[in-house]
């Protein structure tokens, strides 16, 4: 019987790991560090009220998608010329948030997964109580990806610091600048294992391999003239 059960997993596994992953943007692969981008220009402070991180994330094959927020805990662009030159933000990971509407499950609660995501098995935020992104370069986008988001203009990359590892990932985004304000946009998808969040003991743990490596981050960045 238990023989039975453990094929009966594998076959499972393997027919969701078949579907493909419901990743709606994006990948942005992940690279060695590269320096940071020097501040130019005028500074505009994030205004961390209404800037956000969206994430989403996925069991194989798309199914049972979790996704919520994470709050940005301070930041700043620079802009040269009306252009984004450089920018960081830093992101509170003790604020992660799971929205109680993808946790339809009745045995499942988002309290629970919020606290899970935060222990040792995902962020670990006792260890790694933020997060960061520091702008590498930002160049021109001639054409957007068709999974890109809507009104992307620029080709932003930059170091993404998660549980901290630090790797440099880019992206296309949308950046709107007047005199007095500046806003990024983007959604990007990243392989959770290049910064080592490894929710089960191996790749051959059901409980690595049932969960997609894939994760949806959204940036939502406002800022404002200092």
């Amino acid at each position: 019987m238990k023989k039975i059960s453990v094929i009966a997993l594998a076959s499972i596994g393997f027919l969701l790991a078949s579907c493909g992953d419901k990743k709606t943007s994006t990948t942005a692969e992940a690279g060695q560090e590269q320096q940071v981008a020097e501040k130019k220009g005028d500074a505009f402070a994030v205004d961390t009220a209404t800037s956000v991180v969206n994430w989403k994330a996925f069991h194989k094959g798309g199914f049972a998608p979790r996704w919520g927020t994470l709050s940005i805990q301070s930041g700043e662009l620079s802009l040269a010329d009306g252009q984004l030159t450089s920018g960081e933000f830093i992101i509170d990971m003790n604020s992660i948030k799971v929205d109680p509407a993808s946790v339809t499950e009745k045995d499942k609660n988002y309290a629970d997964l919020e606290g899970h995501l935060k222990s040792e098995d995902f962020f670990d935020v006792a260890k790694n109580p933020t997060s960061d992104f520091k702008i590498t370069q930002v160049s021109d986008l001639a054409a957007a990806p068709a999974d890109a988001i809507a009104g992307a203009n620029k080709t932003v990359s930059g170091n993404l610091t998660l549980k901290g590892k630090t790797l440099n990932v880019s992206f296309p985004a949308k950046v709107t600048v007047t005199d007095n304000t500046a806003a990024v946009e983007a959604k990007f998808t990243v392989n959770r294992a290049d910064w080592g969040i490894q929710f089960g003991t191996s790749e051959a743990d059901p409980a690595e391999w049932m969960i997609s490596k894939d994760i949806e981050i959204g940036i939502d960045v406002k800022a404002s003239k200092k």
